[in-house]
C-alpha cells in the first residue's frame, strides 16, 4: 500500500485561527497524500463582503496556504467559491438583486485564478436547509452562473448542497444541462452514498467517511470520491470529520476490499474530474 493515494476531496484548513499545517501534517502521518482545499466561508475569516471584490482575500488566502501544505508533502489542490449561505447575510443587507450580483463578481474573480491554473475547480450550491422561495430561486441564479462559467473554463464545480436525493439529482443535472456544463464535471460534496443514482445522472457523489457510508457505497462500485468536510473551527474541534478519517478508513475498508477500488477512489475518479496528476 506505499504507492497507493490517498486524496480527501473536500477539507478546509485554517492558518489564522485553525490547527493548520498541524491538521495536514495528522493527514500526512495518517497515510494521506492529496487535498482538494475548498475555501472557507468569508465569515470564518472575518471577511464582511461588501461588494465582489472582498472575496479576493479569500481566494488569495486559500491559494496561499494550498502552497504551504504542498510544500509540507501534501500536494493540494486550490478550489475557489462562495459559500451558498452567504446569500442570506447578502441579501438581507442588500436585497436580493444586489446579492446575486456580488455573488457572481465573486465567482468572476474565482474563475480568473481557474484560468490562470492556479486554481483547479470552482465551488457552489444553495444553502443546505429551508429557505424561502426567493433565495431559492437566487441561489439557483448563482449556481447557473457558475456552471456557465464552469463549462467555458471546462472546469468541475462542487456543489454544497441539501442532502442528496432522487430529487436534488434530477434538479442539478437539470440546471446543469441547461447551463452547458457536462454532468460530469460536476460534484456533490458531503453526498449520501447513492452511488448508482448519481451515475445515472452523470454527477459525481463525494462521500463523507463516516459511519458506514463508504461500505454503502463500495456495494454500487467505485464510482465516488472521499472526503471529510474538516472545518478546522477551534470551536468545532474535528468538525465535520477529523483529518485522519480518510486515510484510516481507507486502509481499514483495504483489509476486506483490497487495493484495487482505492486506486479508483483516490486517483482515477479525481483525475479525470479535476485533470490533475494524482501522483505519489
Amino acid at each position: 500500500m506505499s504507492h497507493l493515494p490517498i486524496t480527501d476531496n473536500h477539507m478546509h484548513i485554517d492558518f489564522i485561527r485553525g490547527r493548520g499545517l498541524d491538521a495536514v501534517m495528522d493527514f500526512k502521518n495518517a497515510g494521506g497524500t492529496h487535498i482538494f482545499l475548498v475555501t472557507l466561508p468569508s465569515r470564518h475569516l472575518g471577511v464582511s463582503v461588501k461588494k465582489s471584490e472582498d472575496y479576493d482575500f479569500v481566494f488569495t488566502q486559500t491559494m496561499s496556504i494550498a502552497e504551504k501544505m504542498t510544500a509540507a508533502g501534501v500536494k493540494t489542490f486550490p478550489i475557489l467559491g462562495i459559500h451558498p449561505v452567504d446569500i442570506l447575510y447578502l441579501a438581507e443587507e442588500n436585497g436580493i438583486e444586489k446579492a446575486v450580483e456580488i455573488m457572481c463578481g465573486g465567482f468572476d474573480l474565482a474563475s480568473s485564478y481557474v484560468q490562470k491554473g492556479e486554481a483547479v475547480a470552482l465551488k457552489s450550491g444553495r444553502p443546505h436547509f429551508p429557505v424561502p422561495d426567493d433565495i431559492l430561486s437566487a441561489s439557483n441564479d448563482v449556481m447557473s452562473y457558475v456552471f456557465s462559467l464552469a463549462k467555458d473554463l471546462k472546469c468541475a464545480v462542487q456543489l454544497h448542497i441539501e442532502d442528496m436525493t432522487s430529487e436534488s439529482l434530477k434538479n442539478i443535472s437539470e440546471i446543469a444541462k441547461k447551463a452547458g456544463i457536462p454532468a460530469e464535471k460536476v460534484v456533490n460534496h458531503h453526498a449520501t452514498p447513492l452511488v448508482a443514482e448519481a451515475e445515472s445522472y452523470g454527477i459525481w457523489p463525494s462521500v463523507p467517511a463516516a459511519k458506514d457510508n463508504i461500505e454503502i457505497a463500495l456495494k454500487q462500485g467505485t464510482r465516488f470520491l472521499m472526503e471529510t468536510d474538516y472545518v478546522d473551527d477551534p470551536d468545532r474541534p474535528g468538525f465535520v470529520l477529523g483529518p485522519k478519517t480518510v486515510p484510516k478508513k481507507t486502509k481499514k475498508l483495504i483489509e476486506i476490499h483490497g487495493e484495487e477500488p482505492f486506486w479508483k477512489i483516490h486517483q482515477e475518479n479525481p483525475s479525470r474530474i479535476y485533470d490533475v496528476e494524482i501522483e505519489v
